[in-house]
């Protein structure tokens, strides 16, 4: 802690030790790998209230410019230049159990509202192929996290109050093209540069905590601790797809995200504040700060998805995607490997690939001024874990209105998933219930 631990009762040592495992296993920590936890879907799928309001089975339908991040090879579909930007709000509850300490139990919520994607696509003819390309700008993944717990002990008497904020997330500039190869299929890739845009392209940790001990009548101790780490990551892969329109009703679409090792730059800065009953004790504030640089290896993932045409105004589409959570690994400076996901060493470790399965609707009412549809999507989307994945699931609905070179979209989507998260927080017995509501709006303009 500071260099005077052994004016500390053992108790407090004890006690201390749950709140350094809280704030270790939320983000990495100097002197220690701790895992990378993403709070909403860690799984790489795109963006859009369109895909998403049909629950993300997309990979085969992929018929707006939100197809680089689903399947760059649906791009070939637009027919007119068009510029789009998708907004996103996020309301998340994690009701966390302490099974040890229950008094630590409870709900936690956190909220964010960011750009979701923003794009510009521009359709051409070149030696007597249909092109396309298309810019944009996606949210992929995101760190949001608010948590403010409250622990107790006697024999001394110890309360700790705790809280941990995490802010940020990764963002991607695209520059996709796709081609038409023949009639019936099209082909297009998408490449990606993580880095800083119009967000930073990284995220940060605020940990705090108040220790009061009462050792014994007459006597006290208190230590106050705030800790701020910064992460900045920068890195490059592509997106590649296929669209195959097997016959005019039913359509076949194919997706990978080539795997990466980004680079990640952690910066840190701490300081403790020790007082005592005997000022004898009490010292100057113990300030430590420190920067390290890590290789993040990305994994692979890839999907494929049917989508069947019963008529033009109804369309049904179902995803299967997979994920290879096995290969997301922490690299040190000294060449040491550990799991992105729990900081165990990589020889240790034991987690799977992740599947996950994604069926949608989508059903129009055609008018002669206007088109307004309806979509509903349910989804098993498994977050990844040591030993097993978690367990997620979801449903979404959607609806919108094309007038002209207008199209405005809107989808909910609810996700849940009770008992996941066991070895978020190290050395005692821990589970969360998570509740996450998204709404994402989007506003598409034809030229």
């Amino acid at each position: 802690m500071n260099g005077r631990v052994h004016k500390l009762p053992m108790g407090l040592i004890a006690f201390s030790c749950v709140v350094l495992l809280l704030s270790a296993n939320v983000g990495l920590a100097s002197g220690q790998e701790g895992g990378i936890d993403f709070t909403s879907s860690p799984n790489p799928l795109g963006s859009g209230a369109r895909a998403l309001g049909m629950g993300g089975a997309f990979i085969a339908v992929a018929d707006d410019a939100t197809a680089a991040s689903w399947n760059p090879g649906g791009l070939i579909q637009l027919e007119r230049p068009e510029i789009s930007v998708v907004g996103e709000g996020i309301y998340r509850a994690e009701d966390n159990k302490f099974l040890e300490r229950p008094e630590g139990s409870g709900k936690q919520t956190t909220s964010n509202a960011a750009l979701n994607y923003l794009s510009a696509s521009y359709p051409f003819t070149l030696l007597d192929r249909n092109m396309i390309v298309s810019f944009n700008y996606q949210h992929l993944y995101d760190f949001s996290r608010k948590w403010q717990i409250g622990l107790q002990s006697f024999r001394p008497s110890m309360t700790t109050d705790w809280t941990f904020e995490a802010d940020g997330g990764l963002y991607a500039y695209g520059f996709a093209y796709a081609v038409q190869i023949i009639p019936q299929l099209s082909f297009g890739f998408t490449l990606n540069f993580w880095q800083d845009g119009i967000y930073e392209n990284g995220w940060q940790n605020t940990t705090k905590w108040h220790v009061l001990v009462i050792p014994r009548a007459g006597q006290w101790f208190t230590q106050d601790y705030q800790r701020q780490d910064r992460y900045s990551f920068t890195g490059f892969n592509a997106n590649v797809g296929l669209l195959w329109n097997v016959n005019e009703r039913l359509t076949f679409g194919a997706t990978l995200k080539t795997p990466f090792t980004g680079s990640v730059r952690h910066t840190f800065e701490a300081v403790t504040i020790d007082q005592y009953s005997d000022p004898a004790w009490n010292s100057r504030p113990y300030r430590r700060r420190g920067t390290s640089f890590y290789d993040l290896s990305m994994p692979m993932s890839y999907g494929f998805g049917l989508a069947y045409r019963f008529s033009d105004r109804l369309t049904l589409s179902a995803d299967f995607y997979r994920t290879e959570w096995q290969d997301f690994v922490l690299t040190t400076s000294k060449g040491t490997e550990f799991s992105a996901l729990s900081g165990l060493p990589k020889a240790q470790s034991d987690v799977d690939p992740t599947n996950q399965v994604h069926v949608g609707v989508e059903y129009l009412f055609i008018k002669p001024k206007f088109t307004v549809p309806l979509r509903a999507g349910f989804f098993y989307d498994p977050g990844p874990a040591e030993k097993s994945p978690d367990d997620y699931y979801g449903f979404s609905f959607g609806t919108g209105i094309g007038i002209g070179r207008f199209v405005f979209d809107l989808a909910y989507v609810f996700r849940f998933g009770n008992d996941v998260k066991e070895t978020l927080v190290e050395g005692v017995t821990f589970s969360q219930d998570v509740t996450e509501h998204a709404f994402y709006s989007s506003l598409i303009v034809h030229f």
